[in-house]
């Protein structure tokens, strides 16, 4: 055994190193071997309080016992304002102006805090205690016992039992993980430890959490122990950060080639010989190693050492739009004399992924050697860094719905359970570092910045690396880092081992180490008219090349989600609380958003209207923005649009709101990204189909019809069509004579059937005679491409009411669950506009969520009718949402009563 001394802590703390792959154990296979070095979570039981109000130091506040009383309840991974929300004392700082009032929140509103320093008055000047007492696992004078720390923002002095394990000044970087051998410090066996962690939080000068424009930043800035804390014990040898890199020797995919990486660590003060054993694809292989006293090396298990790692006719990992993402399991053991030392197991993908620079200069990905259009979106945790396993899988089971295939993270990076999804569900992700704040005033840092920089890159892509939906790693964002920089980055991914593409950053930048990235990042953020996309001559934001953030703007939640976001009597546009919460910077109000709304659909007359038409007009952009990307294939290469998602309630940037409730945009992007897709082009008023399967599809038939404002059929046509895998095909055009003469508005409406007439994709658009005349972008700004005037569809308000439509539904079980199923038909001789299908509980418009209709904000034309599902969760949730209601722009609300469930048999309800 090593004698203990505080450096001793230091030679086994390596912050650059991270376990977080055994830090979540994923749920591996029945026949997957048990782990005998279990990880063992510090999770509950912790004590937090400012250092403020305590007048002991860390050599005290460690010793077991200590008095903790008045100090706040709380369990970890928790920031400070997490926990002090959580036990009520502060509250709910997502409802209204609430985060204002609490302490420490006085930065002006619509600026980055995240720049600024923290103010005088601020509770969180002060550093701030967590503290646990806890037993460690019963172990042998053979054993060592690990503590493990996934992430502490931003500085920190850790003490156990009266000691320090280790300073501030070693301490630092939000996106760091820390291993320290606590061995020699632990109490005697039956005997609690005290464990006290004083975290600092980061300056304007630190390379910490950001938010940048999305919402506000938490007046502690997110400090504490955001990410876990854990012990395991281990024998002298300990395993780190296994993963297996995967090579396919052919486009046939009918042989791959394994490598087993891992880290070796030992612990002890002695040299040691041992063996390490891998169980992979049905084979057990075994390589022996001797560590020096205190060595870390990294082992490969190659196929030209182990024949059993080049695998025929393996089994691939596909991006769920591609196939299946199967994962394999591997076991590792290492044996030291004739006992286990450590085991690890985790699970992986085979698969491949490259990139090229096409010869237009955009940058194109291919998975397993297939090139794949890339169509995503951003990614925002929650704002308090606070995690939910269910709330992460609606999520990801939202990017499935919508049928995209990409997430792009820009910091705050995620969990390991965020990962793990990504891997089950076959969603690639783009993650690396933000922008705007320290983490790109490379002019300022210093030598120390760079080190914890490096340190924060080998701690995250050691975490990374072994999940095959990594697509690429960012190495900057709008800007790419500096050679001083960027060198050291690039040297920690090659040592590493990183298998995936990296790009400098996600603008056009070029750098002298590495060149172009192939991408771009020239806006628009905010509204956009539908027909931009397509008929951008500038290749700015319009349908070309890869566009990493790019997006539509505001994105108004549904009543009810403003009902819970907002007091009553805010609840009404142009409200300055609408302002606080919009973004920041350039996007701190709605004004372009609404002048829009304003020359495009004409001024709403109450707040219905401003939601009907706020709807329209992000399905309307959303869809346009997707479809121009989709029919550009592969002159365009991806789109992340900005964003899927929110940090908090807000009115911009999502497809799904904070309370995880789709409205308009989401249902846009679905429409647009059927597998099978039929669309209209505004550039060229062509119509085309787009496959985004990878199989020929034939035998298909296209049904294209114009009509005028008065719903006078002005051009109809059924043409055959064929389209190969991952195509286009187009399917003719509308004439010019069929818009002639002008009527202010006019309708297309597509269907796409297979060879037997069941109908594949329908679609339905609604134009201006009137062409929006754009200006020359503005050189400054890349927020939105300005506007001389805008397309007029203020005939839209004066469509003639259809009445009430006729209505039914059924609850029932089907072979995978309970669904619902609405049955909707026009009887009228008008059009019926936007129908929104919700399912409610008598006093709010609130789903059941999740949700995920099959289609929603549909069209129905005179005598049409359309049948519109949804899965439920269960049976039991009718109980408490007792209504259908089905309104929409000129249709006569209606509510059908939902049924009663008893024993799976299902009473009709009644519509009233």
């Amino acid at each position: 055994m090593i004698p203990w001394t505080k450096s001793t802590a230091r030679l086994f703390a390596t912050p650059g190193f991270a376990l977080a792959l055994l830090a979540f154990t994923p749920r591996a296979p029945a026949d997957s071997p048990a782990q005998s070095n279990e990880k063992i979570p510090l999770r509950d039981g912790w004590m937090l309080q400012s250092s403020c109000k305590i007048a002991a130091k860390g050599a005290q506040i460690s010793v077991r016992g200590f008095p903790t009383d008045g100090w706040h309840a709380t369990a970890v991974p928790s920031t400070v304002v997490a926990a002090l929300v959580a036990d009520k004392t502060f509250p709910d700082p997502y409802f209204g102006d609430n985060l204002r009032s609490i302490p420490g929140t006085s930065y002006p509103i619509g600026k980055m805090f995240s720049v600024l320093p923290m103010p005088k008055d601020s509770p969180f000047r002060c550093s701030w205690w967590y503290r646990t007492e806890f037993r460690p696992p019963q172990m042998s004078d053979w054993q060592h016992v690990w503590l493990h720390f996934d992430g502490i923002n931003n500085r920190a002095n850790i003490w156990l039992n009266g000691h320090e394990v280790a300073g501030a000044n070693e301490v630092a970087g939000a996106y760091r993980t820390y291993d320290f051998d606590i061995t020699p410090l632990l109490a005697p066996e039956g005997m609690s430890n005290a464990l006290a962690v004083e975290v600092f939080s980061q300056t304007e000068k630190d390379l910490g959490i950001n938010w940048v424009d999305w919402n506000p930043t938490p007046p502690d800035k997110d400090m504490g122990l955001w990410r876990g804390v854990w012990m395991h014990a281990t024998g002298p040898v300990e395993i780190r950060s296994p993963f297996v890199a995967t090579h396919l020797q052919s486009a046939a995919l009918d042989q791959a080639d394994l490598t087993i990486i891992t880290g070796l660590r030992n612990a002890s003060a002695s040299q040691i010989a041992g063996t390490l054993e891998a169980d992979i694809e049905g084979a057990t292989l075994k390589k022996n190693f001797a560590l020096g006293p205190g060595e870390a090396r990294t082992v490969r298990l190659t196929p030209e050492d182990f024949p059993e790692l080049r695998v025929r006719n393996p089994q691939i990992w596909w991006p769920r739009q591609m196939g299946a993402p199967v994962m394999r399991p591997l076991a590792l053991r290492v044996l030291t004399g004739d006992r286990v030392s450590d085991s690890a197991s985790i699970r992986f993908g085979i698969r491949e992924i490259s990139s090229e620079i096409d010869p237009q200069g955009h940058l194109l990905f291919h998975v397993n050697g297939k090139r794949i259009l890339i169509r995503g979106g951003g990614w925002a945790p929650d704002m308090l860094l606070r995690e939910s396993l269910e709330r992460l899988r609606t999520q990801f089971d939202y990017v499935r719905d919508l049928n995209l295939n990409a997430i792009r993270l820009e910091g705050p990076m995620e969990s390991d359970e965020f990962f793990n999804q990504a891997d089950e569900q076959g969603i690639l992700i783009l993650a690396g570092w933000t922008c705007c704040d320290y983490w790109q005033k490379w002019t300022a840092w210093k030598q120390r910045d760079i080190e914890i920089a490096v340190a924060s890159e080998r701690s995250e892509i050691e975490r990374l690396r072994s999940h095959p939906s990594m697509l690429a790693w960012l190495n900057g964002s709008d800007r790419p880092p500096p050679a001083a920089v960027e060198r050291p980055f690039l040297a920690a991914l090659k040592d590493l081992d990183w298998p995936n593409p990296v790009l400098s950053s996600a603008s056009e930048n070029i750098t002298p180490i590495t060149g172009p990235t192939g991408v771009k990042m020239r806006g628009p953020y905010d509204y956009t008219p539908p027909d931009y996309w397509l008929t951008d001559k500038d290749k700015l934001g319009g349908a070309f090349g890869f566009a990493t953030e790019i997006g539509t703007g505001a994105a108004i939640p549904v009543q009810s989600s403003l009902q819970r976001m907002l007091p009553a009597d805010h609840i009404k546009p142009g409200d300055l609380m609408w302002n606080y919460h919009a973004g920041s910077e350039r996007f701190s109000n709605l004004k372009h958003f609404e002048d829009a709304m304003n020359a495009i659909y004409g001024a709403p007359r109450d707040f219905d209207d401003y939601e009907r038409k706020s709807q329209a007009m992000a399905y309307d952009s959303q869809r346009a923005m997707f479809e121009a990307y989709s029919r550009n294939k592969y002159d365009s290469t991806g789109v992340i649009d900005w964003m899927l998602n929110n940090a908090w309630p807000s009115l911009i940037w999502h497809l799904w709101d904070y309370y995880l409730q789709p409205a308009g945009g989401y249902y846009g992007v679905k429409k647009a990204c059927e597998l099978l897709h039929v669309m209209y082009s505004y550039d060229d008023r062509s119509v085309e189909v787009v496959n985004s399967t990878y199989q020929n599809v034939a035998g298909l038939k296209v049904t294209a019809k114009l009509y005028d404002s008065n719903l006078h059929e002005r051009f109809s046509v059924t043409v055959p069509a064929d389209v190969v895998a991952d195509g286009v095909a187009k399917a003719g055009a509308f004439p010019e004579r069929a818009f002639d003469p002008p009527s202010p508005i006019y309708f297309v409406d597509l269907r796409l059937a297979d060879a037997f007439g069941k109908v594949l994709s329908t679609n339905f658009y609604w134009l201006s005679a009137k062409k929006n005349a754009y200006d020359k972008p503005d050189p400054n700004s890349d927020a939105f491409t300005p506007v001389k005037s805008y397309e007029d569809l203020t005939a839209l308000n004066s469509l003639p009411s259809t009445g009430k439509l006729d209505a039914t539904f059924g609850v029932r079980k089907e072979a995978d669950g309970w669904r619902v199923r609405v049955k909707i038909h026009n009887s009228s001789d008008r059009l019926a506009f936007r129908l929104h299908v919700e399912i409610t509980n008598n006093t709010e418009s609130a789903d059941i969520l999740p949700l995920m209709w099959g289609d929603n904000y549909i069209s129905l034309l005179p005598g049409e009718t359309r049948e519109i599902a949804a899965p439920l969760p269960s049976a039991d949730v009718v109980a408490h949402h007792k209504e259908i209601r089905i309104s929409g722009w000129n249709v006569e609300p209606e509510t059908l009563a939902l049924p009663e469930i008893q024993m799976g048999a299902v009473r009709p309800g009644a519509s009233h």
